[in-house]
C-alpha cells in the first residue's frame, strides 16, 4: 500500500508544480500565444499541462496578482487587456525608473555585468540578421530586467517587472515590423555604452529616451489613421451637392 506524502512534503510538491504552471501560462501569455482578452479554462489548460486542477487555480491567482490575468465573478479568467491610456501611464512611470537605473548603474555596475549585457546585445543583434523576432523579444525583455536586477533594489525590480509583464502585448506590437529590430538594437548598444562610460546624466538620458521612443511607437500603433483627401478633392458631402446641381 502505497504511503501518502507527509502534509509538508505534499505542500512543496503541490508548491513547485503551481510554479511550474504558472512559468508555463506566463510563457504563453508573453510570447503572445494566449492572446489579451482570451478566456482562460482550468479544465483545458489542466488537461493540456498533465496536472489536476487546484495547481492553475492557483496559478491564475499568483497571474493575477502579477497583472497578466483578470478573473470576473461568473464568468471566468482572462488574459488582461491593457487600454492605451493605461499603458502611457506605465510608461511613463518606466522612463522614471529607467532613467534612476541608468544613473545608478553608470557609476555601480560591475565588469562582469556589463559583459553579461554586452553579450545580450551580441544575441540581439544576431536574431536580427536571422530574423528572429521571437529571440530578440525574449533577449530584450531579459535585458531590460538584467538591469535593474543590477541595482540590487529587491522593491524596485519587483514593481518593475509587473509593469513589463502588462506591457508586453504593447511591445510585441511595436517590434512587429523587422525594420525596427535593428533601430532597437541599436539603442540597446548605446544604452550599454552609456552606462560604461560612467557618466549617470548620459545613462540616464540613454534609458529614459528609449522608453519614450517605445511610448511614442505605441501611440502611433493604436492610434487610428484617418485617410487624408487627396488634393483639390471634393469632401463627399460636397461632392454629392456638386453633382445633383450639374444635373439640375
Amino acid at each position: 500500500m502505497k504511503r501518502a506524502a507527509h502534509p509538508t512534503i505534499a505542500l512543496l510538491q503541490s508548491s513547485s508544480l503551481t510554479t511550474v504552471v504558472q512559468q508555463e501560462i506566463e510563457r504563453r501569455i508573453l510570447q503572445g500565444e494566449l492572446a489579451p482578452g482570451a478566456k482562460l479554462i482550468e479544465a483545458e489548460l489542466a488537461a493540456g499541462l498533465g496536472v489536476s486542477r487546484g495547481p492553475v487555480r492557483e496559478a491564475f491567482r499568483m497571474l493575477e496578482e502579477a497583472g497578466l490575468v483578470r478573473q470576473e465573478k461568473n464568468r471566468g479568467v482572462f488574459v488582461r487587456n491593457i487600454p492605451l491610456d493605461e499603458a502611457i501611464e506605465i510608461y511613463d512611470l518606466r522612463a522614471m525608473m529607467d532613467e534612476a537605473v541608468g544613473r545608478a548603474l553608470a557609476t555601480a555596475i560591475t565588469p562582469e555585468q556589463l559583459k553579461q549585457v554586452r553579450s545580450m546585445v551580441d544575441g540581439m543583434e544576431k536574431a536580427v540578421k536571422a530574423g528572429d523576432a521571437d529571440t530578440y523579444h525574449l533577449l530584450n525583455l531579459d535585458f531590460h530586467d538584467k538591469l535593474v536586477e543590477f541595482t540590487g533594489n529587491r522593491k524596485l525590480t519587483a514593481i518593475y517587472r509587473r509593469l513589463i509583464n502588462e506591457l508586453s502585448l504593447f511591445r510585441r506590437m511595436n517590434l512587429a515590423d523587422a525594420k525596427l529590430l535593428p533601430i532597437s538594437a541599436g539603442e540597446h548598444r548605446a544604452i550599454v555604452k552609456a552606462i560604461a562610460s560612467g557618466d549617470p546624466e548620459q545613462a540616464g538620458r540613454a534609458m529614459r529616451d528609449h522608453v519614450m521612443v517605445s511610448k511614442d511607437r505605441t501611440v502611433k500603433n493604436n492610434t487610428p489613421q484617418v485617410p487624408h483627401a487627396a488634393p483639390g478633392a471634393w469632401p463627399p458631402s460636397r461632392a454629392a451637392n456638386r453633382k445633383d446641381l450639374s444635373n439640375a
